[in-house]
């Protein structure tokens, strides 16, 4: 019997020196003006020996500058990358995946709103593949009213919501009778909101108890589309201090 000579292919690993200079450039977060040595080495826990060799690599991509008093900071052409990506960058493109793995999950519909002035805008959709569901389509506004969608949009218009907040917001039958909806911020590049993430359905089906099921899946979604539109998502030590109540109808 023939032996299968049919070689597998060979598994890919990344660059253990390009990951250590990746540790370097994401070690600065939003506010840092410089580094030092000792900061950088203490966020990457590398020894700063290694430290100084990619920082010169760096410092020649102008990836990283040298400060005359020793310590590090950003240089143009992060800049330059970052400029590249928003031009680059399409909403549609992370937010789809988002709500199609969440419908998928929850069996309702999920959507994306933004503010515009004293109304909001569905900007995308993916509709429930119940036949009780409700009817909005991309481009549909709606007023900025009581709704979980609208109080998302209007409440963390400012920045994100603090360690006491309550999320999702939950509503069920504020401004229509028959609707329910669960919302959750969506952020980007400095922490600006993007957008609200919901999930809507009729009051009989999506009620208080089913809300509670699946706010966690809500939650995990708008992290990680606030993660791809440049924003922070909320540390573990955030979302462990948030209030654990249910959701209010």
């Amino acid at each position: 019997m023939a032996k299968n000579t049919q070689k597998k292919p060979p598994t890919l690993k990344g660059v253990s020196a390009a990951e250590r200079a990746m540790a370097v450039l994401t070690a600065f977060r939003r506010g840092d003006s410089a580094l030092s040595l000792s900061e950088l080495a203490e966020r990457t826990g590398l020894v700063k020996s290694t430290i100084l060799r990619l920082a010169l690599s760096l410092q020649q991509y102008r990836l990283l500058a040298r400060l005359p008093d020793g310590s590090y900071r950003l240089d143009a052409e992060t800049l330059r990358l970052g400029t590249a990506y928003q031009q680059a960058f399409r909403l549609s493109d992370h937010v789809m995946p988002a709500l199609e793995q969440l419908a998928a999950k929850t069996g309702e519909t999920t959507s994306f709103y933004v503010r515009n002035g004293e109304e909001r805008l569905c900007l995308f959709r993916v509709e429930s593949t119940n036949r009780i569901r409700m009817t909005v389509q991309p481009g549909d506004t709606r007023p900025m009213d009581k709704s979980a969608i609208a109080q998302t949009l209007r409440r963390y218009e400012s920045g994100p919501p603090g360690p006491d907040d309550e999320l999702p917001l939950f509503t069920s039958g504020v401004t229509d009778p028959h609707a329910a909806a669960l919302a959750m911020p969506v952020f980007g590049i400095g922490d600006s909101l993007v957008g609200a993430l919901a999930i809507s359905g009729p009051v009989s089906r999506l009620t208080t108890a089913r809300a509670e099921q699946i706010k966690g899946a809500l939650s995990d979604a708008a992290t990680k589309l606030t993660l791809a539109c440049g924003g922070t998502p909320f540390s573990d030590a955030e979302k462990g201090a948030r209030k654990r109540s249910s959701p209010k109808a």
